[in-house]
């Protein structure tokens, strides 16, 4: 047998080198006549084109079934890979939670104990609503908000506006079915502040600009960026510790805070009532009529 295939393959050798040695030029050669008999008739290439996938779809078709598979079981391993760090993950943050309960109902009880002790009179209670922007009045000269919630509903002048990141603004004008809310950002909103870190006061300001200013700062208090900055509680109008934003500019003559909630998104609003009389209530319209006529 080797004797026999020995000649032969000495003869085709030379036909050998030389496809392989011309292959590129055959095959650039071969697309072009493609290209020019699909101009010349595309009736007939269109034909061939559809004979071919007819003739190959099943192959591939049936080529792909195992493909598949492939693909889904390794999906299912990167998805069962996925949920066991998930599950590592959650029991680690479950025991986190459980060892911050049981700190929690320690100093809970204890802050229990100490009140008694000290006879600490106990704050006022606090009612809230959640109510729904409808409007957004902001511009250059101002900044606030429309919610669909006026008097009728129990809404007040002075009540905070929050979300679950932290205070947004506060209640400045009450209608029947309606009320303005002043955002932090606003031209004419001033609240008493002070850094959470150092407890030193301040002064927060709007200025119509994304990041209201610290204002009124002493003289030797150092402020730094990421310092948070919670309100004081100075003057009544808001009770202390609500969280407002974290310090993002800090220099000699401007310290700037981003606020927590994004005010650019606000959807739906909190409404608390902290029974406050630090903001002068204005007498309202249902509260000037005479009694028995509505």
């Amino acid at each position: 047998m080797a004797l026999r295939s020995g000649p032969l393959a000495r003869l085709l050798l030379p036909g050998r080198t030389l496809v392989q040695r011309f292959a590129y030029l055959f095959l650039l050669l071969g697309a072009v006549g493609l290209m020019v008999v699909g101009k010349a008739d595309v009736v007939l290439v269109e034909r061939l084109r559809v004979t071919v996938i007819d003739a190959t779809a099943p192959i591939l078709d049936f080529l792909s079934h195992p493909a598949a598979k492939a693909a889904d079981a390794i999906e299912d391993v990167r998805q069962l890979w996925d949920l066991r760090q998930e599950m590592t993950r959650l029991q680690q943050e479950n025991e986190r939670l459980l060892r911050w309960q049981q700190s929690a109902r320690q100093l809970e009880a204890e802050n229990v104990r100490l009140r008694e002790l000290l006879n600490v009179v106990a704050e006022p209670g606090q009612r809230f609503m959640t109510v729904r922007i409808i409007a957004d009045t902001g511009g250059a000269f101002a900044r606030s908000l429309l919610v669909n919630a006026g008097l009728r509903d129990g809404v007040r002048k002075g009540q905070v506006a929050m979300t679950a990141q932290g205070m947004v603004g506060r209640v400045a004008e009450v209608g029947e079915r309606q009320a303005r809310v002043l955002l932090i950002t606003d031209l004419n909103s001033r609240i008493p502040v002070m850094i959470e870190s150092s407890r030193e006061r301040a002064m927060l300001t709007g200025d119509n600009n994304l990041r209201p200013r610290l204002q009124y700062l002493g003289t030797n208090v150092r402020i730094e960026v990421g310092d948070r900055i919670v309100t004081s509680g100075h003057g009544g109008a808001f009770p202390p510790g609500l969280s407002i934003g974290v310090v993002t500019t800090a220099t000699d003559w401007e310290a700037r805070v981003q606020p927590f909630v994004d005010l650019n998104r606000l959807e739906y609003l909190r409404l608390v009532d902290f029974q406050l009389d630090g903001i002068i209530l204005e007498t309202d319209r249902s509260l000037a009529r005479p009694p028995g006529r509505r």
